[in-house]
């Protein structure tokens, strides 16, 4: 056995951009190719945007512009432009920035001076240019390392700055931005900052009404009433209640989008339930209280503290330098604001209340099936033989929890590949026993009534919502044939009829896996369509040998291995702009089955694209 040697030589110290780049993890989260909306990629435009967005909210610059052309991103500002003697500064040193003076940015995003740096040490090519009184200042990097500093010149653009990058590829690999996920962080920025407009390759985004436009995109139909709009100095609330199952909850703080919630969001659930409670003088079961309400709730703290680099969780227990609690601020708001709408607006209160009876009964009528389930689900989980588990889960505190991810499987033989294949550190399996049901149309009580459902939901831990939930990735793997294909729609109908959220929140993909190995003595290529099969073909030359896979339990785990790894291939489930679920399920799963052939014909295509339809 070799020992290793461990002396004065094995002791390194890192520069700046080589600790980026040695562990992006720390800054980024995770990087990936872009098809997962918390992808690297992301991190690196919001924390370019966040400066941007940051001047807005100082007073500077009402217009952002931003550019992606194909991996080339650009993003324009017009507020005060760096002082022109600290751009390379701003841009290399670790920890410079005007953040730390609070009296310069005194409710900003960005405090710790590292995520402009990120980009710069993570991209193939950055550069800076600063417009500030009259004059220009232009500098470029390359993986952190400075190319060029031009001298300052004359310049008779408006004051503010063009950042250009482009992410490295020896980091990210191939990777691509979905307009999809832009889309959604720019309407986010817009939301939360009334008069800022952001132009997208020249599309205008602009809100007039702040978060009640953030709640009319994402709410499904109409509410059961009219948005509840609540406002005072350093929070803003909007709240409705849906016909979804589960809740949904946007939360920002100084407008970064908490995606993993915090602080603000425990203490909001907890004000709403107290105030609710005093105001019909019942003591109503917190989930009736909160089952299908849509909620924004933003909120702006002196130097808030974030428990990750890329800030999708508050930890701040105050809310300014002078301690005030988060919790007794949220309170107090909701007990003088929601209270005092709720008696200005009895019709509101009256349908409000009929939504929790109504919630209350159904809970009642399915709890003695729920606690059975419960009961069922713990004692499986012991020895569970459909999960398959892994070491780190998404609320682990680990810089790898953005890489859990959890296959749902059909059949042992695929279920076997990928669990001999997987990282057992990140990577768990879950087995399907033939094609699920087909539950469009019926409600909670089936999810604990069906074993599997059951399972799989005890397993990704999403009963009382996704604040629990277990792995980042939920990756729907079944075969590429017609059975494989209704699996998937039957999978992703149980997700949309009953945890939207999943799919929203862009947790939920589709396994890709190769269709053809081409292959001769000296190389083998996996190839995913007839296309790469073609390319393949003549790369490899004259009679190469040709296999078609027909399951994944054909695939060998040796070669399971490239296709769940660092290349592994994933779709995401999306719901696009303008579709709504209670549209979407009842033409892909309900009963209308010559209209459903008929747009089948007339379109010319297959099921497949069916799926791509609803992804």
């Amino acid at each position: 056995m070799t020992t290793a040697i461990y002396s004065e030589d094995t002791i390194r110290t890192l520069d700046w951009k080589e600790h980026i780049r040695k562990r992006p993890g720390m800054y980024i989260g995770k990087l990936g190719d872009g098809s997962s909306q918390d992808d690297g990629i992301y991190v690196l435009l919001k924390e370019v945007l966040d400066n941007a967005v940051d001047e807005f909210m100082m007073g500077f610059g009402k217009a952002i512009d931003i550019t992606i052309n194909e991996n080339i991103v650009q993003i324009r500002d017009y507020g005060r432009g760096i002082p022109l003697g600290k751009v390379i500064d701003v841009a290399s040193r670790m920890n410079t920035g005007a953040k730390y003076d609070s009296r310069v940015f005194k409710k900003s995003v960005g405090l710790n001076g590292v995520g402009i740096k990120a980009v710069n040490a993570l991209s193939s090519f950055f550069e800076i240019r600063s417009f500030r009184e009259g004059k220009v200042k232009i500098v470029s990097f390359t993986e952190g390392n400075l190319q060029q500093e031009m001298p300052e010149q004359p310049g008779d653009l408006k004051n503010g700055t063009l950042v250009s990058f482009v992410p490295d590829q020896k980091m990210f690999g191939h990777f691509r931005y979905m307009e999809d996920y832009v889309e959604a962080m720019i309407k986010n920025y817009v939301y939360l900052n009334s008069g800022l407009t952001i132009y997208l390759n020249g599309t205008p985004y602009f809100s007039k009404e702040g978060l009640v436009d953030l709640l009319r995109e994402n709410v499904n139909g109409d509410g059961l009433y009219s948005i509840i709009h609540l406002k005072d100095e350093d929070i803003e609330l909007a709240l409705t209640h849906g016909s979804q199952y589960g809740e949904i909850y946007y939360t920002f703080v100084n407008g970064q989008h908490t995606t993993q919630g915090g602080t603000h969001l425990a203490a909001f659930k907890e004000a709403l339930v107290k105030t609710i409670r005093e105001f019909y003088k019942k003591d109503f079961d917190p989930a009736d209280i909160r089952t299908s309400m849509v909620s924004a709730l933003s909120i702006k703290v002196e130097e808030p503290v974030f428990e990750s680099q890329t800030k999708t969780k508050l930890g701040s227990k105050d809310m300014t330098p002078d301690g005030i609690s988060i919790r007794n601020f949220i309170t107090d708001f909701l007990k003088k604001h929601l209270d005092n709408y709720l008696h200005k607006h009895p019709e509101t209160a009256d349908i409000l209340l009929k939504k929790i009876i109504e919630s209350e009964k159904e809970r009642k009528a399915i709890s003695g099936i729920q606690k059975l389930a419960r009961e069922r689900a713990k004692k499986s989980s012991l020895h569970n033989r459909k999960l398959r588990d892994c070491k780190i889960h998404l609320n682990d505190n680990d810089e790898r929890n953005l890489d859990s991810t959890i296959f749902i499987t059909e059949g042992d033989s695929a279920s076997g590949s990928i669990t001999t294949s997987r990282d057992v550190g990140t990577q768990a399996v879950f087995s399907l026993k033939g094609k699920p049901l087909n539950v469009y149309g019926l409600t909670k009580k089936i999810v604990y009534e069906n074993e599997e459902f059951n399972l799989l939901q005890a397993a990704l831990d999403i009963e009382d919502g996704l604040e629990n939930l277990r792995y980042n990735n939920v990756v729907i793997a079944t075969d590429a044939d017609v059975d494989g294909m209704h699996i998937r729609l039957l999978m992703m109908t149980f997700f949309l009829q009953f945890f939207p959220e999943l799919v929203r929140q862009g947790h939920l993909y589709i396994l890709q896996t190769p269709l053809f190995r081409v292959r001769n003595r000296k190389q083998t290529i996996y190839c995913y369509n007839d296309e790469e099969k073609a390319n393949a073909i003549k790369r490899l030359g004259i009679n190469p040998e040709i296999t078609r896979f027909k399951g994944l339990g054909e695939i060998s785990p040796e070669e399971f291995r490239h296709f769940i790894g660092k290349d592994i291939r994933l779709e995401p489930v999306r719901v696009k702009k303008g579709d709504h679920i209670q549209d979407i399920l009842p033409f892909f799963m309900g009963k209308n089955t010559q209209e459903r052939q008929d747009f089948i014909i007339e379109n010319l295509r297959v099921e497949e694209d069916m799926v791509e339809a609803v992804a």
